[in-house]
């Protein structure tokens, strides 16, 4: 679907009534506020007949899928884990420029798995409009497998769902956006179930910290640590540093080193020892 971008925004009643229209939905829930505003306006809908379910897998990060738990417990919507592992496929493992369509591949159709098993006529995600400007294989997986787009059909972009986000009471309101643990992998370099683990690992260290937004880029056996721009000084002073590289170097890391323009930086930086 290419939404007419010079037309206004739909309502939320339209979004609400458009799915409502498509009856009983299964949301593929993550912990990001894209899925969850779907996922309220699904329960808005249909009531008991809006379902939720995470997928999770190797990629998938443990904060994710807390985030998509205490959204699920907020609106009071049926929600359940699937398992999806995208790590079975080899075409996924090389980590090539398609990664994304397959890793979105093997989700979509567990979800839809489970959507058929639960009744469910339509499977919904959080797609929306200013998702288009980036290049995205896994919306074509999506698409085959069906899935529905209701805030593309909306036409409502990141300002949007934010607004509705903090209307509605959503916990994860003004949650910053997040990938799946592999998007810190470069491109070529062979994904591996013991290499998602160590990037969660570290990115929670640094969360623990109280970074709000973490990246942990790996190229090699080396990391290079991105965080808001704004927070990349008190990450670089006193003893901190030195004290976040010593457990990254102690999680398998051979180097360690800090982005200083901080996360959103376009190009990375070489990563030295």
């Amino acid at each position: 679907m290419d939404p007419d971008r010079s037309s206004p925004a739909r309502t939320a009643e339209e979004l609400v009534a458009h799915v409502r229209q498509g009856g009983p939905a299964l949301v593929a829930l993550s912990g990001g506020v894209d899925s969850a505003v779907v996922a309220a306006l699904a329960r808005t809908a249909l009531g008991p007949a809006a379902r939720a379910a995470t997928v999770v897998g190797s990629a998938v990060a443990a904060s994710e899928i807390a985030a998509a738990r205490e959204v699920a417990r907020s609106l009071g919507i049926r929600w359940r884990l699937v398992r999806a592992e995208p790590l079975n496929d080899p075409s996924y493992r090389a980590n090539g420029s398609d990664r994304c369509y397959h890793c979105r591949r093997v989700e979509s159709a567990a979800l839809r798995e489970v959507a058929a098993a639960d009744g469910a006529a339509q499977l919904l995600d959080g797609l929306h409009v200013d998702d288009l400007a980036d290049d995205r294989p896994g919306l074509r997986a999506m698409d085959e497998a069906g899935v529905v787009h209701p805030l593309l059909w909306g036409r409502w972009g990141k300002a949007d769902v934010r607004r509705y986000a903090r209307s509605v009471g959503l916990p994860n309101a003004d949650r910053p956006s997040n990938a799946c643990l592999a998007s810190r992998v470069a491109r070529g370099q062979p994904i591996t179930a013991e290499l998602l683990d160590r990037i969660d690992r570290a990115e929670e260290l640094l969360a623990e910290l109280g970074f709000r937004r973490v990246r942990v880029r790996v190229h090699g056996t080396a990391a290079r640590l991105e965080v808001d721009p704004s927070e990349v000084a008190r990450l670089e002073q006193g003893d901190l540093l030195g004290r976040v590289r010593e457990s990254l170097l102690g999680l398998g890391f051979a180097a360690v080193a800090v982005d200083p323009r901080g996360y959103l930086a376009h190009e990375p930086l070489p990563i030295v020892p």
